[in-house]
C-alpha cells in the first residue's frame, strides 16, 4: 500500500477559482486522484479538488512559513 500524503477528500462547500495549471502538473494531479480513489476506497475525486488540501498540507509543514507567522503575524495575509 502507498503512502500518500493525503487522505480522504472531504466534501466541503466548493468555492469558484479560477487557475491555469501546467499540462504536465494536472496530468499528475489526474495520476494522484487515481491512487489516492483506490488507497482510499472512495471514488475517483475530481483533480481539481486535490489542489487545497495539498496547499493546505504544504503550509502546515513549512517551518520556515510557521515561523514568520509567529514571530511578525501582522505581516502576513490571513493573520
Amino acid at each position: 500500500m502507498t503512502k500518500l500524503k493525503l487522505g480522504p477528500i472531504e466534501d466541503d462547500k466548493p468555492v469558484k477559482v479560477t487557475l491555469e495549471l501546467p499540462a504536465a502538473l494536472h496530468r499528475d494531479l489526474v495520476a494522484y486522484a487515481d491512487i489516492l480513489s483506490r488507497e482510499t476506497g472512495q471514488a475517483a475525486a475530481d483533480p481539481v479538488r486535490l489542489i487545497v488540501p495539498m496547499l493546505v498540507r504544504f503550509i502546515a509543514a513549512d517551518r520556515g512559513f510557521s515561523k514568520a507567522r509567529q514571530t511578525s503575524p501582522s505581516r502576513v495575509v490571513g493573520k
